[in-house]
C-alpha cells in the first residue's frame, strides 16, 4: 500500500473507531436505556436528556473555533487528538456507573461523564476532518469523505451487532441472540447494557491506533512564538470577515440549522421507539443495524454523486429524504400510521418505523459526509482547522435549540410523540438558506488547496 493510500485509509479508521460513540451511545442503546431504566420516567428522562446535549453542545460551540484557530497556528495536531481521546474514553468508560433506577447525584454523574465524551468526540473530528483536503486532489474529496462515512456506519455496524448479540439483554435478560450476556454479566443488573459505555472507550483505544500511525501531518512552517495569540487574532479576523464572504456565512448558517435537526434525530430517535412505540432495546438495535448497513451503501452512493456533480445537490437531497421522515415519525405511534387509526396489535407501525430507520441511515450519513466536502470547499486551505472549528462552531452555537426545543415541547405537550415536531421546521429553514450557498466555494479559494506531504 502507498503511504498517500495508507493515509487515507487511516484517516478512514478514525471514523470506523468513534462511530460506536454516535451509534451505541447516543442512538441505539444507551440512551434510550438511560431514559426508559436509569432515569425516573420516560419524558423526564427525555427532558433529561435534552438538556446535557443542549449544554455539552455550547461547551463544544464556544471553544472549538477557538481551539482551531490555534492548532493552526502552532500546529502539532496530533497532541490535541490525542487529548480529545483522553475524553472521549473517560467519559465513555464511565457510563458503566448507570445503574437501574439510579439516584439523583448518580444520574448527575452519568450525564456529566457522557457530556465529556461527547466533548472529546466533537473536537476530535474537527481536528481530524482538517486534515481531509490534504488526502487527495479537490475532485477526490466527495468521494473520500462519503467512502470514510460509510467506513464509520460499518464500523457502528459491527459494533452494534456484537453488542447486541453479545452483550445487551432485553427485559427478559437475553441478548440478540437469545443468550445471556457474556462473561457471567448480571442480567438484573443491566451489567450487559451498561458495559456498552466500556466497551465504547476499548473499541475506539483499538481502532483509532492507524489513524495516528499512518495519518501524518503536512508538512508546516515552525511554530513561532505567540502562536495562541497570533492565532485568536486571526480567528477575531475571520470572524470579522464572515459577514462579506456570503456563501461560506449562509453555508456556515444553513448547516447550523439542519444539522441541529439531524443530530436531534440521532439523539431521541431511540427514546422515542422506547416511549411511544414501546420498544425494548434489542428491538431498537436492530432498528440502529438496519440504518447503519443501508447508511453504509447510501455514503458510497453520496460520495460518488458528491464528486461528480458537488455536495450541494447531494444536501438538498438528503434534507428532503430526512423532512419525509420527520412527517411520518411525528404521524405515526402504536394506534396510527400517518394519522390514519390501526388496530391495537397492528404491527404496522414498528415496520414504518423500520422503514424510517433506513431512510434516516441514508439520509443522516449522506448529509453528513456532503456537509463535510461542502464545507472543505467553502474554508480558506490555509485555515483549515480554523474552518472546520467554524463549521463546529455552526454546528453547536445553536445545538441547544433542537433538544431545548423537544424538551419543550415534550414538557408542554407531556407527548413524546409530538415533542419531535420542531425538527421539520429546522430542516425545512435549514433547506432555505442553502439558496445562498455557492458550490464552489468563494472565488478567490476555488482553485487553492493544502500542499500534499
Amino acid at each position: 500500500m502507498t503511504d498517500s493510500r495508507k493515509r487515507i485509509w487511516g484517516w478512514w479508521m478514525f471514523d470506523w473507531a468513534n462511530q460506536p460513540y454516535n451509534i451505541l451511545l447516543l442512538t441505539a442503546i444507551f440512551a434510550p436505556y438511560f431514559t426508559s431504566t436509569v432515569a425516573p420516567d420516560p419524558v423526564s428522562g427525555q427532558a433529561m436528556w435534552g438538556w446535557m446535549l443542549a449544554i455539552s453542545g455550547v461547551l463544544t460551540a464556544l471553544c472549538a473555533p477557538v481551539l482551531g484557530a490555534i492548532a493552526d497556528s502552532s500546529g502539532h495536531k496530533h497532541r490535541w487528538i490525542l487529548l480529545w481521546s483522553a475524553l472521549y474514553v473517560l467519559g465513555a468508560s464511565a457510563l458503566w456507573l448507570a445503574v437501574p433506577e439510579a439516584s439523583p447525584g448518580t444520574i448527575l454523574l452519568i450525564l456529566t461523564a457522557f457530556a465529556i465524551g461527547l466533548v472529546g468526540l466533537e473536537y476530535g473530528i474537527v481536528f481530524t476532518n482538517s486534515l481531509m483536503p490534504t488526502l487527495g486532489p479537490r475532485s477526490d474529496w466527495g468521494r473520500i469523505s462519503g467512502t470514510g462515512w460509510a467506513v464509520g456506519y460499518v464500523g457502528g455496524l459491527v459494533a452494534l451487532f456484537t453488542t447486541l448479540a453479545l452483550f445487551a439483554e432485553n427485559d427478559d435478560g437475553l441478548t440478540l441472540i437469545g443468550i445471556a450476556p457474556i462473561f457471567g454479566l448480571e442480567a438484573d443488573a443491566r451489567e450487559g447494557t451498561r458495559a456498552v459505555g466500556p466497551l465504547t472507550a476499548l473499541w475506539y483505544m483499538i481502532f483509532v491506533i492507524p489513524f495516528f500511525l499512518w495519518v501524518k501531518e503536512p508538512p508546516a512552517p515552525p511554530a513561532l512564538p505567540g502562536a495562541v495569540r497570533r492565532g485568536l487574532a486571526e480567528l477575531r479576523d475571520s470572524l470579522r470577515a464572515l459577514p462579506g464572504r456570503r456563501s461560506l456565512f449562509a453555508y456556515l448558517g444553513s448547516s447550523m440549522i439542519y444539522r441541529d435537526a439531524l443530530n436531534g434525530i440521532y439523539a431521541f430517535g431511540g427514546i422515542y421507539a422506547v416511549g411511544v412505540l414501546e420498544w425494548s432495546i434489542v428491538q431498537f438495535g436492530v432498528f440502529g443495524i438496519l440504518a447503519a448497513g443501508v447508511g453504509a451503501v447510501a455514503c458510497l452512493i453520496a460520495g460518488r454523486l458528491d464528486s461528480r456533480f458537488g455536495p450541494k445537490p447531494v444536501i438538498v437531497g438528503a434534507i428532503l429524504l430526512l423532512i419525509l421522515v420527520c412527517v411520518i415519525v411525528v404521524s405515526t405511534d402504536r394506534t396510527m400510521v400517518l394519522f390514519a387509526p390501526v388496530e391495537a396489535d397492528s404491527r404496522l407501525p414498528d415496520i414504518i418505523f423500520y422503514i424510517c430507520g433506513a431512510l434516516i441511515g441514508a439520509g443522516g450519513g449522506s448529509l453528513q459526509a456532503a456537509s463535510r466536502t461542502m464545507m472543505a470547499r467553502q474554508a480558506d486551505p490555509e485555515r483549515m482547522t480554523e474552518g472546520f472549528g467554524l463549521y463546529a462552531l455552526s454546528g453547536k452555537a445553536l445545538s441547544f435549540v433542537a433538544p431545548a426545543l423537544i424538551a419543550l415541547a415534550t414538557t408542554l405537550t407531556e407527548s413524546q410523540r409530538l415533542g419531535v415536531t420542531p425538527l421539520i421546521g429546522l430542516f425545512v429553514l435549514g433547506l432555505v438558506l442553502l439558496v445562498w450557498v455557492k458550490p464552489e466555494g468563494e472565488p478567490e479559494f476555488k482553485c487553492a488547496s493544502p500542499s500534499l506531504p
